[in-house]
């Protein structure tokens, strides 16, 4: 390490390009550090001339980031994330602290999981702020970089069905929140509602596919793999509400957890089916990196759904 080299950055203007590359607009750029638009830009012309490099290139509808600024930007994330989590506290006292929760999560997470411990969260930590983030294949090792705090999405029980899903890495601590089951969503008037629903009937529809994971294949196809069987999936998107406002207007068949398609099925005035074919539960999962095991933000914000944890199961046994 070169300290001599390391003495001469100054924090402040690696702040400054931290918010310069996210806004890419030297003016709210300066609203969000409170500065006046010269001093950002005194700032610029100094940060350029350390990295020897434009940084920012001008365009019509404002800064286009250089090369090196793109290599800069995910080494910036990481070292001003961890200067922040080494300026907190070694205790955590949730009724003062303004801890910037980092948090990856699965879309099916908001509706069901979030709004039983959000509301504890800020009633007994007024200050706090949280940053979500959508959970896809860089969550683990962003977990490990100390990138986020802690992540939730579904995770096979089985561990020879999570190798073929979601298999985390060892250094990722995992706690199960709660289990759900498959269920279908069809439109009202589905051709399917009006003869005998099995699994005959179901792979002879067209079906819809949520991309989990980065992966277009869930443990379903794998299990109808083995059976010699596949669905004929007509459209593959990237999150459960696009899928289900297809289901309203096409003859497509969403598979996905009981919760949401109950949620959604009342929402947009869709049907419900059962999944025909046994099929093991999935299980909504809390991940954190085993580095921050003893942080006292995450401890405290695991707690606090621990707590709700029985009111989460209740939820799913009256669903």
């Amino acid at each position: 390490m070169k300290i001599e080299k390391l003495v001469r950055m100054d924090l402040n203007l690696l702040v400054c390009l931290h918010v310069l590359i996210e806004e890419l607009n030297v003016t709210r750029a300066a609203q969000r550090l409170c500065l006046s638009q010269s001093a950002v830009s005194k700032n610029l012309a100094k940060l350029r001339e350390q990295f020897d490099d434009p940084l920012f290139v001008r365009q019509a509808h404002g800064m286009l980031p250089t090369p090196k600024a793109l290599y800069i930007k995910p080494k910036l994330d990481k070292l001003l994330n961890q200067l922040e989590q080494i300026s907190q506290p070694e205790q955590f006292d949730p009724s003062v602290s303004d801890y910037r929760f980092q948090i990856a999560a699965v879309e099916s997470v908001y509706p069901l999981i979030l709004p039983h411990f959000l509301p504890v969260v800020f009633n007994r930590a007024p200050k706090v702020t949280i940053s979500t983030h959508a959970w896809d294949l860089s969550t683990f090792s962003q977990l490990q970089r100390g990138e986020l705090d802690f992540g939730i999405t579904g995770k096979d029980i089985d561990i020879n069905d999570a190798k073929l899903t979601m298999l985390p890495p060892p250094d990722i601590c995992e706690q199960e929140i709660y289990r759900d089951r498959q269920i279908c969503l069809v439109r009202k008037n589905h051709p399917a509602l009006s003869g005998r629903w099995d699994l005959d009937a179901y792979l002879k529809q067209r079906h819809l596919q949520v991309r989990c994971d980065g992966n277009d294949r869930w443990l379903l196809d794998y299990r109808l793999a083995d059976l010699g069987l596949e669905r004929d999936i007509a459209i593959t998107v990237p999150d459960f509400n696009s899928a289900a406002s297809l289901c309203s207007y096409t003859d497509f068949v969403f598979t996905a957890p009981s919760h949401f398609i109950n949620m959604i099925s009342h929402q947009l005035d869709l049907q419900t089916l059962p999944l025909p074919l046994e099929f093991p539960p999935m299980a909504y999962t809390l991940f954190w990196h085993r580095d921050r095991e003893n942080d006292p933000a995450i401890r405290w914000i695991r707690d606090i759904i621990n707590e709700s944890i029985g009111s989460l199961r209740e939820f799913a046994a009256n669903d």
